[in-house]
């Protein structure tokens, strides 16, 4: 199997409820959950990178250019970028039209991980098989399907990615 970077930008997935806030937020202490999700699914061989703790609405093109300098200094070819579900496809098709010989999988979650039933452990662990079999591209992973970056679209009124 391809050894997995997993890019860390935030989203939904990394989000926690602050009580003295009373709302869902991230980390006070910058702290990440993937090494948690990971640790919960004995997934001990990727490697982790945060690069940013951001709300994918607030995601620009100047961060898309991290992820994607990121991605070029990376040593693996399988990559996983934890991302926001509302702009999870534009980054994808971003970096899709960078071209990339690699494969990037992006995934989230519509639930934090740290509230009960969240999709977020789900999605991850596909993501990273993803990651390790497609062909090179760029690729969303949500709701138990692959998207092609081209058709990686959220349904805000189902609350999933459809086709």
């Amino acid at each position: 199997m391809k050894p997995v970077r997993i890019l860390l930008t935030g989203g939904t997935i990394e989000k926690t409820h602050d009580p003295h806030l009373e709302t869902i937020t991230f980390s006070r202490d910058g702290a990440t959950q993937i090494p948690e999700i990971l640790a919960q699914g004995r997934c001990s061989f990727p490697t982790v990178q945060r690069l940013m703790l951001i709300d994918s609405l607030d995601m620009t093109d100047e961060h898309r250019a991290e992820i994607a300098s990121a991605i070029t200094a990376a040593d693996e070819e399988a990559i996983v970028i934890s991302h926001g579900t509302s702009t999870m496809g534009e980054t994808a098709r971003y970096l899709q039209e960078i071209g990339f010989e690699k494969t990037i999988v992006l995934t989230g979650a519509m639930r934090p991980w740290s509230l009960s039933h969240s999709d977020a452990d789900f999605n991850f662990g596909g993501a990273i098989i993803a990651a390790q079999i497609l062909p090179h591209g760029a690729y969303g992973v949500m709701n138990g399907r692959v998207f092609a970056a081209e058709a990686l679209n959220k349904n805000t009124e189902q609350g999933r990615f459809d086709m």
